[in-house]
């Protein structure tokens, strides 16, 4: 027992209670445990095109210092390859966007790993972990391939690799758990630090969506086929903030009268509460409304339904696993077409639940300025609406925003965008290609330059297939002109003549200028579809590099590559 000198200045009672504390606090300090082992290096790299694999890469680093490990992150756009024979231990975390593609900034090491350069990996340990959507056909290719690549160059798996749909919570902690159960060092708990994972998230975001209220929805397009709708949502009171380039999350409710045909067509009793993705239960009706994807099929659906159904025409496709089959069947095609045209034998309705997936929320470009409108976030949606296969059918956000959301709240988060964003120079001169819709994060950027008063030139290259109809934002955009935040504004209108023109065609038109542009500093933003017009466009900047640039092929790539490194080309497709 510690004892205190007899003038300490405590009465009995405090001097009993501090002597009793002290030999108590002094004795398990004695029984301390030895130091752990030296820490395991780890570097984590990213591959991200809007933000999912970045922010899990910085997830799975806070974790990793609290359990004694010496991680790095790296965007693998910066990461300095050379590095690669030398690691220990590298986590890949990547997506796939487009038809199997790698995201921008992997691009060039994913390129690199996949080719005849790339060196042997003996003594390099490794994982993967593979974002994607079931619904594209090449589903976590890019992850995939990494995997595949790095294992045929000798490099040793630590765990095997994770493939991951959108809602990647779930199998990212499984991932995440494999890795450090392999990796942790002696004497640290495998699970030290997984609360960085559990943390509950203060404030509104994907997990717990705002219930906004919609001030303005319109339709922008003055009649014609195109539909495309200009919504104001109020965020006042959400505590939500934004930066143009982000993009909103906004949850869709599927369309009632399709449930209720999907419910007329089930052999099992329907009018029965069954369980929802996070636990809870509703009422079977009200789970397809708002909860599962009855929008969307694929391989995956297809192969749990065909053990259930009859159907010889399933059981052939699903024997043959022919890719593009399962594209062309899936194409135009919901859930609703399954349950008639090829009925299923569920148990009950948990049973027909359990293999459907969540209904996830749809991006948007935003379309404003904080600064231009407080409190609120305008979207520029495309309303999409087709026919086929004898049934009129809608893209299931997009048409909630349209035609079913009188009346409600729709839920709302943001999502940051860091890979799209103003250059920190008000000074910087910025082209922007944006067709269509493509349109929503320019007129933020036009609205943001015109506040902060920057005094960089701004030029704008915008189509869709008539002017008469389709020109969205029209006095917007003719005012920024001719208040001079619009130094150029060049229009292509595909359809109001006999040859088609593009914005990939007006690039090559105006090549001398935009390659002047280029070379007093600008930066280059392109808006829109992935899978057809960015690459046109992507492909004309390399012709402009080349013709008025005077670089070889090789010399433009390399161009190219410098412009993306230094942020000066950036992308928002989809």
């Amino acid at each position: 027992m510690i004892q205190l000198p007899e003038d300490a200045p405590f009465t009995p009672e405090q001097r009993a209670w501090l002597e009793e504390f002290l030999t108590k606090a002094l004795a398990g300090a004695a029984e301390a445990p030895a130091p752990a082992g030296p820490t395991v290096p780890v570097t984590v790299l990213w591959g991200s095109q809007t933000g999912n694999a970045e922010s899990l890469a910085k997830q799975l680093m806070k974790r990793m210092k609290k359990g004694g490990f010496e991680p790095e992150v790296h965007d693998m756009a910066a990461y300095d390859r050379a590095r690669l024979t030398q690691e220990k231990n590298v986590l890949i975390i990547t997506s796939t966007y487009g038809d199997g593609e790698p995201p921008d900034n992997a691009e060039d090491l994913y390129n690199w790993i996949l080719s005849d350069e790339a060196p042997k990996l003996e003594g390099v340990s490794y994982s993967v972990l593979a974002l994607g959507d079931t619904n594209y056909p090449d589903y976590c290719k890019c992850g995939i391939d990494f995997d595949e690549r790095l294992a045929a160059l000798g490099a040793s798996r630590i765990s095997e690799r994770v493939d991951s749909d959108v809602d990647f919570d779930d199998p990212f902690k499984e991932w995440s758990d494999a890795v450090i159960g392999v990796l942790a060092p002696a004497g640290e708990a495998s699970s030290n630090g997984a609360a960085a994972l559990d943390q509950v998230e203060e404030g509104y975001s994907k997990k717990r969506p705002y219930p906004s209220g919609i001030v303005r929805n319109y339709n922008l397009n003055a009649g014609g086929e195109k539909e495309t709708h200009h919504v104001e949502i109020s965020l006042n009171g959400s505590g939500l903030s934004y930066e143009v380039g982000d993009a909103l999350g906004v949850m869709p409710i599927n369309p009632p009268e399709v449930v209720d045909e999907i419910l007329e067509n089930l052999s099992f009793k329907t009018n029965i509460d069954v369980e929802l993705p996070d636990g809870s239960e509703v009422p079977l009706r009200e789970a397809l409304i708002s909860s599962y994807d009855i929008g969307t099929i694929n391989k995956s659906l297809i192969q749990k339904w065909q053990p259930r159904s009859g159907s010889p025409y399933l059981r052939s496709l699903v024997e043959a696993d022919d890719k593009k089959e399962f594209e062309d069947f899936c194409w135009g095609r919901d859930l609703i077409d399954l349950v008639i045209d090829h009925p299923a034998d569920f148990s009950d309705a948990d049973e027909f639940v359990g293999i459907l997936k969540k209904l996830q929320p749809r991006l948007y470009s935003i379309a404003s300025s904080p600064n231009a409108h407080p409190g609120e976030v305008h979207l520029c949606v495309g309303i999409v609406r087709y026919d086929t296969h004898g049934r009129k059918r809608g893209g299931i956000c997009s048409t909630y925003l349209s035609d079913r959301s009188d009346g409600t709240s729709p839920g709302v988060f943001v999502h940051s965008n860091k890979a799209f964003r103003l250059p920190e120079s008000g000074d910087t001169p910025l082209i922007m290609v944006g067709p269509g819709t493509g349109i929503a994060p320019f007129r933020a950027f036009l609205e943001e330059r015109k506040i902060s008063g920057a005094k960089g030139g701004n030029w704008l290259l915008f189509g869709n297939p008539h002017q008469e109809t389709d020109y969205l934002y029209e006095e917007e955009l003719t005012t920024f002109h001719k208040e001079g935040v619009l130094e150029r504004l060049d229009l292509a209108w595909s359809r109001d003549q006999k040859d088609k023109v593009y914005v990939q065609n007006l690039m090559i038109e105006h090549g001398a200028e935009m390659w002047k542009w280029l070379q007093d500093g600008a930066a280059f933003y392109v808006c829109g579809d992935a899978s057809r017009m960015a690459k046109d466009v992507d492909k004309a900047l390399h012709e402009i590099a080349e013709t008025h640039g005077g670089l070889s092929a090789d010399d433009a790539v390399a161009f190219m590559k410098q412009l993306k490194k230094d942020k000066r080309y950036q992308r928002d497709v989809y």
